[in-house]
């Protein structure tokens, strides 16, 4: 999902990315995903990796973790970089229908339901723009290759999830957020929740961008990332 900043950053920055639990080629463990444990395995990937201290960026539910690191190990984070993400628990209609498509994934596997995920992950310019065909395929294979049980219970971690909207105050990070204003998985209004209580936060609303705004409009997320990090003290 950072592959375009990656790619822009890596020779200003080290560059780490990684798969969580049950997730890419992460191993799929059989307990472990809720948002805390979560967060603790991401604390020993910094301390372990040496990037102590880090700019973290976290995307949906990296940014859950990324919340939970800057609020109880600040030590860890230079800075804080949240997308497409929210501070407060999964809201109460979106329940069900994850957890639907939950079941229907243990019963008929990734592949056939990932066509019905598309327009959770993505905004309507990405999903309608012809010249874009190519890579909507790419990304319809990219998320039926995921592990049936990894996905599974990753999605029952991120819709049980509590909130943290009381350890706000607690972030003493600088802080970007960042989110499409055609997010309809973590609304702009969540975005605006966080920067109206993380006291050093600013907040980009990237236009035409949905949940995948690292890859839907790149090279915007990518100059808001660039000019952040740029700003803050060396």
């Amino acid at each position: 999902m950072f592959d375009a900043q990656v790619a822009a950053l890596r020779d200003r920055y080290r560059c780490i990315a990684f798969d969580f639990r049950g997730h890419g080629r992460s191993a799929v463990a059989r307990t472990g995903y809720d948002m805390d444990t979560l967060a603790e395995d991401a604390a020993a990937l910094i301390a372990t990796l040496g990037a102590v201290p880090c700019h973290f960026a976290g995307l949906s539910m990296g940014g859950f973790i990324a919340l939970r690191l800057a609020a109880r190990r600040p030590e860890l984070l230079r800075s804080l970089i949240l997308l497409e993400t929210s501070a407060r628990p999964e809201p109460a209609q979106n329940v069900p229908r994850y957890r639907a498509l939950a079941l229907a994934t243990r019963i008929f596997g990734v592949k056939p339901l990932a066509p019905r995920i598309m327009p959770i992950m993505f905004g309507q310019k990405f999903l309608t723009d012809p010249a874009r065909a190519q890579q909507r395929a790419e990304w319809l294979q990219r998320g039926a290759a995921n592990n049936r049980t990894g996905i599974i219970r990753a999605t029952v971690g991120v819709i049980s999830r509590r909130g943290v909207a009381d350890e706000l105050g607690r972030i003493t990070a600088p802080t970007l957020i960042i989110v499409g204003d055609q997010d309809v998985a973590t609304r702009p209004q969540e975005s605006q929740f966080m920067h109206e209580h993380i006291a050093s936060s600013q907040l980009v609303i990237v236009p035409g961008a949905g949940h995948t705004s690292t890859v839907e409009e790149p090279a915007a997320v990518t100059a808001a990332l660039a000019a952040f990090l740029e700003e803050l003290p060396r």
